[in-house]
């Protein structure tokens, strides 16, 4: 029994790397920072969840008494990233910002807010 608590522990550390793993990959790799704004709340959150109920659950299943440390924890975490998502999003909504008031890229040529280059013309949209 006792190793079958260890495995469950083990299940959710490993879980848990692997989100924190995929929200930190994210972070680098998506494109405009509406879409890295959902690596870091939703993937690595859950990360830190998963070592949070791996905490939880050796101290209760392994070292027989219950902490509370790990509960305010988790509850503060999964308070404080939703707020904090949305204050992000709001301030990328409205700061308005375009290629012109960027900095030079340097040697990518873009930035991660813009996916076109600014010598590329968008279609015409003419009305019939």
């Amino acid at each position: 029994m006792h190793s079958l608590f260890e495995l469950l522990i083990a299940f959710f550390l490993i879980v848990s790397g692997i989100f924190g793993f995929v929200g930190s990959y994210g972070m680098l790799k998506l494109k405009d920072p509406m879409s890295r704004l959902h690596a870091p709340t939703k993937a690595t959150t859950l990360g830190v969840g998963g070592v949070l109920l791996a905490s939880i659950f050796h101290s209760i299943l392994i070292e027989r008494h219950l902490s509370l440390h790990e509960l305010l924890i988790t509850l503060f975490l999964f308070l404080t990233a939703p707020i904090t998502a949305l204050f992000i999003a709001k301030w990328h909504i409205n700061r308005h910002e375009t290629p012109a008031d960027l900095p030079d890229a340097g040697e990518d040529g873009l930035w991660a807010t813009h996916a076109v280059p600014q010598d590329e013309e968008k279609p015409d949209q003419t009305t019939n």
